[in-house]
């Protein structure tokens, strides 16, 4: 089932994750197993920050339940030690390291090389997952409702120009957060997807993408269309032309919320099939699964409409 909601402000700085949460919030019946959060804060060219995962939540739950653990707490802390050790190495220089939970981390970094080969640097170390690296990007997801995640990463005071958000319902993999969406686009910077449906040619796609050189992180759909727009991209193609050819050749049915660093876009598939209803203004877009959620952010009566079939749009922060 699940829920997917975007929201972009133009021109402006706003309470982002405030309105994201209240969005999803609102959602949670669509998928109460995860929330995720991709948000896009003020950017800035000459630093990155990285939001990464040493642990799964529950193997840190587990241990605490235990007498004396498993070892867990001494892994998570030889985990952090070599990240930080690997960024040195590359080259970067940390600016900030902040630990929102036991298993999660944030990183502000200096870093002017190849990112890619950083990525790959970090992901070789076992258990570590990059959730995201961008110039304003930062992707959160954990377990639990969006108050819960809101509240344990202090999203709500995160101020910014667009999110995008997603609640999940486990139904083919299981309850983790290497399963909860969104997908950074690996290894780009500041590109992030939400998707509700399925691809029916996700394997003859990504196939094709790790044959041009792409890595994946998990055997996510959504993850494929995160790669494939950042494909596109770098081939030279402006984000609505992407999601245009994404309509065409990729099988299906789905809907998508795509972000980069300044922008939002929202894409259908030609059936139609997975709901999503738009609200425009002059100054603010928000989009999701259902009008409950963004009528969460509204005190007065809005309109509202359903995007028609094969339709995509693109928004400018």
């Amino acid at each position: 089932m699940c829920g997917i909601a975007g929201l972009i402000h133009k021109g402006k700085n706003a309470d982002i994750g405030k309105e994201m949460t209240a969005m999803l919030q609102a959602l949670k019946h669509r998928g109460p197993d995860s929330t995720g959060y991709a948000l896009y804060g003020k950017a800035n060219a000459k630093q990155y920050v990285m939001r990464i995962k040493v642990a799964e939540a529950d193997d840190v739950q587990v241990s605490h339940s235990k007498k004396g653990g498993w070892g867990i707490h001494e892994l998570i802390k030889e985990r952090k030690e070599e990240v930080e050790r690997r960024i040195k190495e590359m080259g970067g220089k940390i600016l900030s390291t902040e630990q929102p939970k036991e298993y999660a981390f944030r990183y502000t970094f200096e870093y002017d090389k190849n990112l890619g080969d950083l990525a790959d640097f970090l992901e070789d170390l076992e258990g570590v997952e990059i959730l995201s690296v961008g110039h304003g990007l930062e992707l959160i997801k954990d377990l639990g409702d969006a108050t819960t995640v809101s509240e344990g990463y202090g999203l709500g005071s995160f101020k910014g120009t667009h999110a995008m958000g997603h609640t999940r319902m486990a139904t083919e993999s299981d309850v983790d957060i290497r399963s909860a969406h969104p997908y950074w686009a690996y290894p780009y910077s500041d590109i992030s997807v939400v998707h509700n449906g399925q691809l029916t040619n996700y394997w003859t796609k990504r196939r094709a993408l790790e044959r041009k050189g792409h890595r994946f992180a998990s055997s996510c759909d959504s993850e494929l269309i995160a790669v494939y727009i950042a494909d596109k991209l770098d081939e030279g193609k402006t984000l609505e032309e992407a999601m245009h050819d994404s309509v065409t050749e990729l099988d299906g049915v789905f809907t998508y919320l795509v972000a980069t660093e300044n922008s939002l876009g929202m894409a259908k598939d030609t059936m139609a099939a997975k709901p999503m209803v738009l609200y425009e203004s002059d100054d603010f877009i928000a989009m999701a699964s259902e009008e409950v959620a963004i009528r969460s952010i509204f005190p007065h009566e809005i309109d509202t409409y359903d995007p028609y079939d094969g339709v995509v749009k693109v928004w400018q922060s």
